[in-house]
């Protein structure tokens, strides 16, 4: 049966980054929503069948949240949206509106963009150790370092950690030049990556200086107790089953653990053990302990990289 609705907005805001370089986001949302969205004085009337009016009305209650923020709202948010929108697992856009991770240590804020996304930032927040593992795009790291920064902005860790197993370079670094930091750091790039988008490269300097960013590789936190820190593992596909255990059982007292990976990346021998394929089955149903399993429908960076994760699944299946 069909319905129409009507959605106002606040006349300070500029609705032509909502609506898109030649309304593109509003001709998108009536593409793929099956929609009819016409412009009234003050707003926007939405026509079409019920159930789909709702979803286009709830999509533009959240984009306008984005603005209400301070942030732009790209054809990228819009695409993620619709994606949910069309969705039939039931995404409550009230719910993915509210998840916005403070990382004003820069200014600004991060937003899960997936129900998967959600799910991992939820588990971040109530578990000591999380595991988030699925293909590349779908926010592993990213998430984590958001999280990890606002915990450090909330006081509740003194200080972040980050490691990865430096494989490439066979776990030993001895041979190359530079500090600890210089040799690892090609290692740890896509970390580095997403701290400057959070924070501010000097003060990640300082930060470091300071003690209160760790870089290190994977091997140097053998021996080590990690008390009042947010530390996160990267990359964990590429840790052995010793290396992974000998990682979790440097956890201290107030510190919270995320470990990322995607399985199918690996780049150990052909056959030999995985940390985190094996982690897998031995911590399963442990308290405190979440495993989230994110997938290509979580993957937030082009579409044509989803696509590519959905022919390989395919071709691998």
């Amino acid at each position: 049966m069909p319905a129409e609705q009507t959605v106002f907005f606040d006349n300070n805001k500029d609705l032509q980054l909502l609506f898109g370089k030649y309304d593109q986001n509003l001709k998108l949302i009536e593409q793929e929503l099956g929609i009819r969205i016409s412009r009234i004085e003050g707003g926007l009337k939405l026509s079409g069948s019920k159930d789909q009016v709702e979803k286009a009305g709830e999509l533009f209650d959240y984009l306008l949240g984005l603005m209400g923020d301070g942030q732009d709202v790209k054809k990228s948010d819009v695409t993620y949206a619709i994606r949910l929108a069309k969705s039939d697992k039931g995404v409550d856009f009230k719910r993915l509106a509210k998840e916005k991770i403070d990382v004003s240590i820069k200014g600004g804020l991060v937003t899960p963009k997936t129900k998967g996304q959600i799910e991992y930032v939820e588990a971040i927040k109530h578990f000591d150790i999380v595991f988030g593992i699925g293909p590349a795009g779908t926010g592993k790291t990213y998430l984590a370092m958001a999280m990890a920064v606002n915990a450090l902005k909330k006081g509740l860790v003194r200080r972040i950690i980050l490691t990865r197993p430096a494989l490439e370079a066979g776990e030993n670094l001895g041979f190359l030049p530079g500090d600890m930091v210089e040799k690892v750091l090609p290692y740890l790039r896509p970390l580095y990556d997403a701290l400057y988008d959070m924070i501010e490269p000097e003060k990640v300097e300082q930060f470091t200086e300071r003690g209160i960013i760790e870089v290190a590789p994977l091997a140097y936190m053998r021996g080590r107790t990690l008390n009042d820190a947010f530390v996160i593992l990267d990359e964990a596909q590429n840790s052995t089953p010793f290396q992974m255990k000998m990682f979790l059982t440097r956890m201290g007292f107030d510190s919270k653990t995320v470990i990322t990976g995607d399985i199918t990346q690996s780049d150990l021998p052909k056959g030999a053990p995985n940390g985190l394929m094996e982690v897998q089955k031995i911590l399963k149903g442990i308290e405190g302990i979440k495993f989230v399993q994110l997938t290509g429908e979580d993957v937030v960076r082009h579409e044509l990289v989803q696509r590519i994760i959905e022919a390989y699944d395919k071709a691998a299946a």
